[in-house]
């Protein structure tokens, strides 16, 4: 096999990737369930909270991109932290990336199966996917970061499409109440948890560092992307309310999808086919993203980041990555109980990685200065 290179650095990104790349990463399957965890209209003023809290931790996290190590990538991560936690916090993080994978993936073939290929395998689904992301990542990192407007341009529209559902004649203001709740329950901090845990995903973003211009106010550009985010939750969640009411609005599994069935159109019967395809160009890039940190990880983890990769290294990797995720599918995401377990542990590991990564590096970056 010859060498390739798949972290060649050929040129330095401006902050408006950050901006999608923030904004596109959070907006993965929780944007899809979303409302089922939610369900209470005061939940709105939650999702404006968490989202302004949010910002503390993209403050913190563009504190590591304006840093001298930032730059550096693995060898920086080694100057602040010592090569053998750099080791340990590899092995950590693979895991932690192949959870949110399993979870963003396995979610998607379930919406893709529901409502397009009811017939299908999913396992079949989820070689072609991955096979996908693989030609994708094959490219390096340079142009996968590069993907990001393509699957930004192909989605970010499709909020468009809800605009329609607090005009309709069936929508009342009377579905936005209680503003204020009336008691606060062990769901609506689960609720609170969920809205926290969709708001991760900036985070993996540090490893990319490298990749963008230190000169770029990166501060702002996450803080737009951030802000997006926050519109684009209060919008599907109100927009929800409005279909739903919030006494209906929890018996339904998917209930996004179930209102683009409900929209119609003179050229094409079904369009939530045609956006439920569109969308996957948005996991491709997630998922590719992730499998280029996950190789990443691995090499870190098994000491060989300072060799060249490889592609048969790379196919080993994949191989691993889609061998994992298929155990999955077939012993644990078919089974809903089992299901539902992968995806409270994402919901908590979503959770922990937005507050200690940013914490840590921020700490760690304070504790350097000093000394």
């Amino acid at each position: 096999m010859t060498d390739f290179s798949l972290f060649e650095k050929t040129s330095s990104y401006q902050g408006i990737y950050m901006t999608l790349m923030v904004n596109r990463i959070q907006m993965l399957y929780f944007a899809i369930i979303m409302p089922v965890f939610l369900i209470y209209p005061y939940m709105i003023w939650m999702i404006i909270i968490v989202g302004i809290l949010s910002q503390i931790s993209i403050f913190m996290l563009s504190k590591w991109f304006n840093s001298m190590y930032a730059s550096k990538g693995y060898e920086g991560f080694v100057e602040l932290f010592g090569e053998r936690m750099v080791r340990l916090l590899a092995f950590i993080g693979i895991g932690f990336i192949l959870l949110k994978v399993i979870v963003i993936i396995l979610g998607y073939i379930e919406v893709a199966q529901q409502f397009i290929f009811p017939s299908v395998n999913t396992n079949w689904m989820l070689l072609f996917i991955l096979l996908i992301c693989w030609y994708v990542t094959s490219l390096g990192m340079a142009n996968t970061i590069r993907f990001i407007v393509i699957a930004f341009l192909c989605t970010a529209w499709m909020l468009c499409l809800l605009l329609k559902f607090p005009f309709q004649p069936f929508a009342t203001i009377h579905d936005l109440f209680p503003l204020i709740p009336y008691e606060w329950t062990m769901k609506s901090w689960k609720g609170v948890l969920f809205i926290w845990s969709a708001f991760s995903g900036p985070e993996y973003l540090v490893l990319l560092a490298p990749w963008f211009n230190k000169r770029e106010k990166i501060l702002k550009y996450m803080t737009i992307g951030n802000a997006f985010t926050i519109f684009e939750y209060v919008f599907i969640f109100i927009a929800s309310l409005f279909f739903f009411g919030s006494h209906y609005l929890g018996e339904n599994k998917l209930p996004v999808i179930e209102m683009i069935r409900y929209l119609q159109s003179p050229a094409f019967e079904r369009i939530d086919i045609i956006l439920i395809s569109v969308y996957l160009f948005h996991f491709v890039f997630a998922i590719s993203i992730f499998l280029l940190l996950f190789y990443g990880a691995t090499r870190i983890t098994l000491k060989k980041s300072k060799d060249q990769t490889t592609r048969l290294g790379f196919l080993l990797c994949c191989a691993i990555f889609f061998i994992c995720i298929m155990m999955s599918n077939e012993l644990l995401w078919e089974k809903a109980t089992n299901q539902n377990i992968l995806l409270e542990l994402e919901i908590w590991a979503g959770a922990l990685t937005y507050l200690f990564v940013p914490l840590l590096l921020f700490i760690s970056l304070k504790r350097k200065g000093r000394s």
